[in-house]
């Protein structure tokens, strides 16, 4: 078992200290794609600081340790801590099926696995209709669902083209935004994608951004994926506690969140606990998506599964 060392920090605020602050939703304009029984809406999103994301780490995300005490850490060995670095496939090649499949968790309230293919330009979305509840194409100029995301080889494959980005939201019309707790899993992996990046997250139904912000898995491709766990104070949003996973981007991984609306939710990588936070916990109603920016390399995002618990 590859030990790892759990880092708690708080990101600055503004746009251009978080990770990738262009992909997350910005505030209160995030576009609602829908409540429960009601029609797509498309409001525009507020526009993004700089359309190139700086990377976790960088000069411009000025960080500051935080006092409180996280999860007891471990210590990784000399390799662990460091993506590698060996050659990534065409990434203008769609891969192959997901190699090392595993099944979504049993006793799931909502699981997808992608078995029925599907092209796209729209074929995905009439297929997954009761799983994925993409943006209207054109939202914020940004996004283009119907364009890029497809399904084979019992992966969904978000093509990364560097001009159209993905949004959308898991679950099925009726149930996806009334999520008040819950476990949360994702099987992912990037392909190629340098300069882009993802945002999993669980995001509130309200559209306040102050309710609640959990993303994870987040980052840049050529990064790692990491936790950004948010303030939930009104004007302090953008402050976030950070943890890392120390993998690439470029295997195959697990991630689930582990929300218990206002006592704590637990991070979990591939079934090891990462990170357990008990501040800014949020205790609303919430929808599990994710983001991709329209910039950077080509590439894919494959999704193995996704399925949710909730309580």
């Amino acid at each position: 078992m590859i030990k790892r060392v759990m880092t708690v920090v708080v990101v600055a605020a503004g746009a251009a200290a978080l990770a990738l602050a262009t992909v997350a939703p910005a505030g209160s304009s995030e576009p609602a794609p829908g409540t429960a029984g009601s029609s797509v809406q498309s409001a525009t999103p507020s526009a993004p600081a700089t359309k190139q994301p700086s990377a976790p780490g960088s000069a411009a995300s000025a960080r500051v340790d935080e006092s409180t005490t996280p999860a007891t850490p471990s210590v990784p060995s000399a390799t662990a801590g460091t993506p590698s670095s060996s050659a990534e496939p065409d990434p203008t090649v769609p891969p192959a099926a997901a190699d090392e499949t595993t099944a979504p968790p049993a006793g799931a309230t909502f699981s997808e696995g992608f078995d029925t293919p599907a092209p796209a330009g729209g074929a995905f979305a009439a297929t997954y209709a009761n799983a994925w509840q993409p943006y209207p194409d054109a939202t914020g100029g940004k996004y283009w669902s119907s364009l890029v995301a497809s399904a084979h080889d019992g992966v969904m494959d978000v093509t990364l083209d560097g001009a159209h980005g993905v949004a959308g939201t898991f679950g099925t019309p009726t149930d996806a935004w009334s999520h008040v707790g819950g476990t949360f899993s994702i099987r992912a992996k990037a392909s190629g994608g340098a300069g882009n990046g993802v945002a999993v997250m669980l995001w509130p139904t309200s559209n306040v951004r102050s309710d609640g912000e959990l993303n994870y898995p987040e980052g840049q491709f050529e990064g790692r994926p990491t936790v950004f766990h948010h303030s939930m104070v009104p004007g302090h949003e953008d402050k976030a506690k950070s943890i890392d996973t120390y993998v690439s981007w470029h295997g195959w991984h697990t991630y689930t969140t582990d929300w218990v609306p206002g006592q704590y939710v637990k991070y979990y990588l591939d079934g090891e606990l990462i990170g357990t936070v008990t501040e800014n916990v949020p205790t609303t109603p919430h929808r599990y998506m994710f983001q991709t920016g329209n910039w950077g390399q080509p590439g894919h995002l494959l999704i193995d599964w996704v399925a949710t618990t909730t309580n």
